[in-house]
């Protein structure tokens, strides 16, 4: 049980998430993996146009925990002038003092090596893990000799109809700070002005998983560590489907 009182922001995170997390029915299976004394890196999978079962395991932590666990988002909405909001929420960019101060607390870190490379797809590409060579989240997980955890859930790609690839779309209209243009459509017209439509989410935390020692400069072996990590997510993905 919580006894810190959530500031204006977190307010308004927590009311809405525990609503959509009713509306979602959500389910979570290995939260147990989250509860030991060290923060862990959380890596998952980003669903379709964002991580809706991430900001529900969040609402779970505040209730378990004690804390939000804290995302590291993408940098380019830092120029939308939320930069205070998110602040607040005790969201992350990268590396830097907060991060560090987080972790000196003991709080967990949450990242989704895919991005929205991967959550703003068509829907032609439903539960399948894209992080294409992206290995930053090992070099952060190295450096502060955290355990990774990796996450998955079944449900998130089916929330909207994605008509297009944001990311894509984005980089042929010069887009500014890789901001994505993604279309989608939900049960009441286009998102985000449509709700999503009300998918069942099952999700699935796995064990932890202790990094060897690793050159963070060794681009192989980081990929290989890279390999083990996107596979266990999508086997955990899969699992999530028949929970």
């Amino acid at each position: 049980m919580n006894a810190r009182a959530p500031n204006r922001a977190q307010r308004w995170w927590l009311r809405y998430w525990n609503t959509m997390r009713r509306y979602h029915r959500y389910s979570v299976r290995g939260f147990e993996h989250l509860e030991g004394d060290r923060p862990v890196l959380i890596v998952g999978y980003h669903g379709k146009p964002i991580a809706h079962d991430l900001c529900m395991l969040q609402c779970l932590m505040w209730e378990r925990l004690g804390y939000l666990g804290h995302p590291i988002f993408h940098a380019g909405f830092e120029e939308l002038r939320l930069k205070q909001v998110l602040d607040d929420l005790g969201f992350l960019v990268a590396d830097g003092p907060e991060l560090q101060q987080a972790l000196d607390r003991g709080e967990h870190v949450i990242v989704t090596p895919g991005g929205t490379r991967e959550g703003c797809r068509s829907s032609r590409h439903r539960h399948q893990v894209h992080w294409g060579r992206r290995t930053g989240y090992l070099r952060l997980a190295l450096k502060y000799g955290l355990d990774v955890v990796p996450v998955g859930a079944w449900g998130v790609d089916h929330t909207y109809l994605g008509l297009n690839d944001g990311d894509a779309t984005s980089r042929r209209l010069g887009v500014p700070a890789g901001i994505p243009v993604w279309l989608g459509l939900g049960p009441l017209g286009v998102w985000p002005v449509s709700p999503p439509f009300p998918v069942r989410f099952r999700q699935v935390i796995g064990a932890p998983i202790a990094l060897p020692d690793t050159d963070p400069q060794d681009r192989e072996a980081l990929l290989a560590l890279h390999g083990r990590v996107t596979g266990q997510v999508q086997t955990l993905i899969e699992e999530a489907r028949h929970v």
